[in-house]
């Protein structure tokens, strides 16, 4: 089983293929959120927000890339 702090370990290496492969397989809206922020680093925006969508979050109202990670990884610590 994966955990979205293994997706974050590969995110931060600039591990996107391994980082998407893996967040994939969370169904979880905290899941769901990584997977948009994913989509946002890799300049795809169309499907961050879709997946913002999928995470109850609203993408147009999301802060810049280091603010989302850093109120992720806060959510994920609760």
């Amino acid at each position: 089983m994966i955990t979205l702090k293994q997706v974050l370990v590969h995110m931060r290496a600039g591990r996107w293929t391994e980082a998407h492969n893996l967040v994939q397989t969370d169904d979880s809206l905290l899941g769901a959120w990584l997977h948009g922020i994913l989509h946002i680093q890799e300049g795809d925006l169309e499907d961050a927000e879709y997946w913002y969508g999928k995470a109850h979050r609203n993408f147009r109202q999301r802060g810049t890339l280091a603010e989302e990670l850093e109120r992720f990884e806060a959510e994920l610590l609760k």
